[in-house]
């Protein structure tokens, strides 16, 4: 391998990665080469095993090179591909972006997904022989035990098992919520998650605002909204966590007339990084006026599309009419399989394990993108969640931002969809970390200083 030479401003695993790639690409790496072992570059570059690694990991995951058992590392073979004749090569145009290679979506990460557990559940669950059955129409009676009995040691929920409501996603229940209330008018939060409106299209929609501590108490109540739909604990999009003042005087408003409604949209509450959980508002209503929503989506499966609400016991008496007709629509057998893992303790360990490994993905987010950008960005959103809103201070539009970075290899996502009335003084941009290693947050960093500064 040719010498390499490090400079100073970028990461040493960044510089040692691109220069490994550069040499594949001009052939000066040939197919089928063998690369020095990581300890054995290290000591050649005098640099940490650690840096090298990084870098391997890296070009492992763009398919330059692979690890082959008791061998060693080896540069793949590419076949009549682009990167074996670089003269002949028509220059690129700049305004093609490449094939995003660091995706920063809303997803979970796959790697730590306990998979002997849930198949030894889903195994098990297979032989029960009432699956061939149609099973209650709310939801099987053990999972709606295990959710109640978990909310109320995790969140205080207050609930017992006919309350709880399983369904095949949050917009299906939600939608099957507001036929139940029989509400004309909506308040939504202001930027929100789109799909919410979505769910609620054939209603009256009124967007409210938000100040730092979430929805604006003083609009909600100038509206004639008899339901609000809301997320304190990790509000979508700006991860603003509501505090108790603000969550009290929201449970005043709904009750100073009869039939007004909350619907708590507690969608990602299991990952806080900042402080203690603050109580959800369902368990501090003291009216029953307050319907609880959940989904394993973002913590455990988004496939699995296994979501519950919460009814309050009021309600449940006064709508069972509509309630009788709610058809299930979670196969009986993914939820048998749920509830084993639940019941068995997988769930809880799970989580912990996420939670550990999230805070520390997110940890390092912040402190890369704070070493690296300095005072040209602004991040919102923070303390909570598995994403965060970035603001650059560059003079570019949304969309500029976001082809700049796919010219880089890198996916980042808008934040202008979830915006209704309000609209922000600058762009700003959705970066989820919950499926990029930690390797791809370093190196999407840096490919984004280069985009955009």
């Amino acid at each position: 391998m040719d010498t390499i030479f490090f400079r100073e401003g970028s990461p040493l695993f960044v510089q040692l990665y691109e220069q490994i790639k550069q040499s594949i690409n001009d052939g000066t790496l040939a197919s089928d080469s063998k690369l020095p072992s990581k300890r054995k570059l290290s000591l050649q570059l005098n640099i940490s095993v650690n840096t090298v690694e990084s870098a391997y990991a890296q070009l492992e995951a763009e398919g330059y090179i692979e690890a082959r058992p008791r061998k060693g590392w080896y540069v793949l073979h590419f076949e009549n591909t682009l990167f074996s004749h670089p003269s002949s090569l028509q220059e690129k145009n700049e305004d093609t972006p490449v094939q995003p290679v660091i995706d920063f979506s809303q997803t979970i990460d796959t790697d730590k997904f306990p998979y002997a557990q849930w198949k030894k559940c889903s195994v098990e669950a297979l032989h029960k022989d009432e699956l061939f059955h149609t099973g209650h129409l709310f939801g099987e009676k053990e999972l709606r035990e295990e959710i109640a009995a978990y909310l109320f040691r995790a969140r205080g929920v207050r609930c017992h098992t006919d309350q709880v409501i399983i369904g095949a996603g949050t917009h299906i229940l939600l939608e099957k919520a507001a036929r139940i209330l029989g509400a004309e008018t909506f308040a939504i939060e202001d930027p929100g998650y789109h799909r919410t409106r979505d769910s609620l299209k054939d209603y009256s929609l009124i967007p409210i605002p938000l100040d730092e501590s979430g929805m604006d108490i003083k609009a909600l109540k100038s509206s004639n909204a008899t339901a609000v739909y809301i997320t304190p604990s990790h509000q979508f999009p700006y991860g603003t966590v509501m505090p108790v003042k603000r969550r009290l005087e929201l449970l005043e408003w709904a009750a100073e007339e009869t039939n007004r409604w909350i619907i708590e949209d507690d969608y990602d509450g299991e990952f806080r990084y900042e402080g203690r959980p603050i109580p959800s508002l369902q368990s501090l209503s003291q009216n029953e006026d307050v319907l609880y929503f959940g989904t394993f989506s973002k913590s455990f499966i988004p496939s699995l599309r296994i979501s519950y609400m919460i009814l309050p016991e009021k309600l449940m008496r006064s709508a069972e009419p509509q309630l009788m007709a709610f058809k299930q629509t979670v196969s009986r057998f993914h939820q048998h399989a749920l509830s084993l893992f639940m019941a068995r303790g997988f769930w809880e360990q799970h989580l912990n394990r996420m939670r550990t490994h999230y805070r520390k993905k997110h940890s390092l987010l912040i402190r890369q993108m704070q070493a690296v950008f300095q005072d040209r960005i602004r991040i919102i959103g923070e303390k909570s969640g598995m994403h965060i809103l970035i603001q650059a201070e560059n003079g570019m539009s949304e969309e500029e931002l976001i082809t700049a970075a796919g010219r880089q290899g890198v996916k980042v996502y808008p934040a202008s969809l979830y915006f209704v009335k309000v609209k922000p003084e600058k762009p700003l941009l959705f970066i989820g970390f919950g499926g990029v290693t930690e390797e791809e947050i370093v190196v999407g960093i840096e490919l984004l200083r280069r985009a955009w500064f």
